[in-house]
């Protein structure tokens, strides 16, 4: 894992850091944000979170595609994929305010 990732338990201790509850308290309560997001999500719902993104599942069709190594055609299935559009704010933080164009 890259020292760079975030993971559930980066979350749990700057909730702990910043809020001031317990390891324990904080841990559950990421656990429980991030088990709302993915049930609404299972659920055929769109998250929206101010200031940072949406969330949703989009249908894809079936289609073929073709191995790039053999060139053989493979049918591909039908399947739900996650789409995440960040927002403007988080994308004005990533680029420091720097628009392109």
């Amino acid at each position: 894992m890259s020292k760079n990732t975030l993971t559930r338990a980066n979350l749990a201790e700057a909730v702990y850091q910043k809020v001031g509850l317990s390891r324990n308290e904080s841990a559950a309560y990421v656990e429980e944000v991030l088990g709302e997001i993915a049930d609404r999500l299972a659920g055929g719902e769109s998250v929206k979170i101010s200031s940072f993104g949406s969330l949703q599942v989009r249908q894809k069709s079936g289609r073929v595609g073709r191995n790039p190594k053999t060139g053989e055609e493979v049918p591909i299935e039908p399947r739900k994929v996650l789409v995440f559009r960040a927002s403007h704010v988080l994308k004005d933080k990533i680029n420091n305010g720097v628009r392109e164009g």
